[in-house]
């Protein structure tokens, strides 16, 4: 193996098993950015699974990151011009030091986006205070995203944005030590549709061995069925006048694709009589429980075992849905007939349960929770108690500390975790939650709090709190003033006791 130059030089070159690589050093890190770890999945590799990069000569600049996958714009828009081209798989890398010699471990980050949008250029995934403060390798990339990587389309392999991830940790296993990282001591961290690919991947069978410790927060209770995905599959393709084929969508520019998925979301709520509880979330892309890259939903794969051997981190923010309210204008303003429709669609033990367990609660905060309970909180809770169940550890968390934007109307909303955990205060998502104002002590201390528990975490697999049982069920509070104490929301975990969260499943069919 070529012995990189010192992280000293200005522009140090890594020789990863493809081709050398020449990065740049700052603020006193390695960073390289845009290295391919799979074929641009274009032309006859369109809605394939990834292929293996081919070999370059030379030394090739590592300096930009690669182009986005196709996708929407997203909730705050691109912070400038984006890079394009198809190269969309690509891999970035922070490291204090280049060379084999230095084996640190390594944390590979996987972006959210409701499985439609994200991408490891965006701001707010800047990993150089993460890899400082922990003085460890962070490793980001890009997968596919909306129909390139999630749709149903007949043909082609399902869940084809999660073997992306999967082709990104092997990229990871087999280069990372020349990048001065320990391919033995790997933790895989994301949120939101990231957390759901972490839950994911410690369910599939082509992942294991990939990585030891997992982070998952804020876990999205929703994985589709078969039959759901192909209905969902056939609308988007009939968005675009075309059938769910290979053969049919190939052709079309992916751009055209992402237009077929902006035109079907707005209908979806619309459509509950027949995609049930996923119609109102306007995301047409999960993955899918086809039974083969993904057997079973990850709270089985976990209660059978599947991942006994890794150590799991995993919580959620305790206002989650309020993001969401706020994004569509009715922050506060959810009346009696939408709170009655959200209770009968989500809550396990029907309307009547959950207004009696919560009698003080307006109908906004009775909506506000069962949606928040639903899609985040309670199948993060789950997903540890089932980790325990098949002989595994977790450690679990809630978030409520509440974001400054709007008086703190927001509450702790969906993604505060992430401007908090990057200390990306003042971009993507972070503009919103934290209103573009500079953030306070309590703000940063907190960040900083995020950073040293989770690179503990990926240091020793201790974050700094016990470890989570079913008989004190202590969790690690963050606030202000972090605390270890029982689970803040015992009276949900109560009603959702029992419920398996299965793959959503087709609840009627066409007329």
């Amino acid at each position: 193996m070529t012995i990189p130059e010192p992280v000293e030089s200005v522009e140090p070159v890594v020789r990863t098993a493809a081709g050398a690589v020449r990065g740049r050093v700052e603020d006193g890190l390695a960073v390289f950015r845009g290295i391919p770890f799979a074929e641009p999945p274009v032309g006859a590799g369109r809605f394939a699974a990834p292929a293996p990069v081919r070999p370059w000569d030379g030394t090739r600049d590592a300096y930009a990151f690669g182009p986005p996958p196709p996708q929407d714009l997203g909730i705050a828009g691109p912070a400038g011009p984006l890079p394009e081209g198809e190269d969309w798989l690509t891999a970035n890398v922070w490291t204090p030091e280049p060379g084999p010699a230095a084996r640190r471990p390594v944390m590979v980050w996987i972006y959210g986006g409701a499985y439609r949008i994200g991408h490891s250029g965006s701001p707010g995934y800047d990993a150089r205070r993460i890899a400082a403060d922990g003085d460890l390798v962070v490793v980001t990339f890009n997968y596919r995203v909306g129909m390139e990587g999630f749709a149903h389309i007949e043909g082609a392999p399902a869940n084809r944005g999660l073997l992306d991830q999967v082709a990104a940790l092997e990229w990871v296993r087999d280069n990372i030590a020349a990048f001065g990282g320990d391919p033995g001591q790997v933790t895989v961290f994301g949120e939101s549709a990231g957390a759901g690919s972490v839950a994911a991947l410690l369910a599939m069978p082509s992942a294991a061995g990939l990585f030891g410790r997992a982070i998952a927060q804020s876990v999205p209770g929703t994985y589709f069925s078969p039959e759901l995905a192909r209905d969902i599959g056939t609308a988007l393709a009939a968005e675009a006048g075309l059938r769910p084929t290979i053969a049919d969508l190939a052709a079309v520019a992916p751009g055209q694709l992402v237009k077929a998925g902006q035109a079907l979301a707005p209908k979806m709520p619309g459509r509950v009589d027949r995609w049930g509880q996923a119609a109102p979330t306007v995301t047409p892309y999960a993955p899918v429980v086809d039974g083969e890259v993904l057997p079973v939903t990850p709270w089985q794969a976990l209660a059978a075992g599947a991942a006994r051997g890794v150590d799991l981190v995993v919580g959620h923010n305790r206002d989650e849905n309020r993001l969401f309210t706020m994004l569509a204008g009715k922050l506060g303003a959810i009346g009696e007939e939408r709170a009655g429709a959200a209770l009968r669609l989500y809550a396990p033990g029907g309307e009547a349960a959950y207004r009696a367990a919560f009698p003080d609660l307006s109908p906004n905060d009775l909506y506000e929770r069962v949606q928040t309970d639903w899609l985040f909180g309670m199948p993060s809770l789950h997903l540890a108690e089932a980790h325990l169940a098949g002989g595994g550890r977790a450690h679990v968390y809630e978030l409520t500390w509440p974001a400054p934007a709007d008086g703190g109307a927001l509450g702790a909303c969906h993604a505060l975790d992430v401007p908090l955990l990057f200390g990306t205060f003042g971009a993507d998502l972070g503009l919103l939650v934290f209103a573009g104002a500079e953030p306070s002590p309590e703000a940063l201390a907190l960040s900083s709090r995020f950073r040293s528990s989770w690179t503990a975490f990926a240091r020793t697999g201790d974050p700094g709190w016990p470890a989570y049982d079913t008989e004190r069920r202590l969790v690690q509070v963050l606030d202000a003033e972090p605390v270890v104490a029982p689970y803040p929301e015992e009276t949900s975990r109560r009603l959702w006791e029992g419920h398996e969260f299965p793959a959503l499943p087709l609840v009627g069919r066409a007329a």
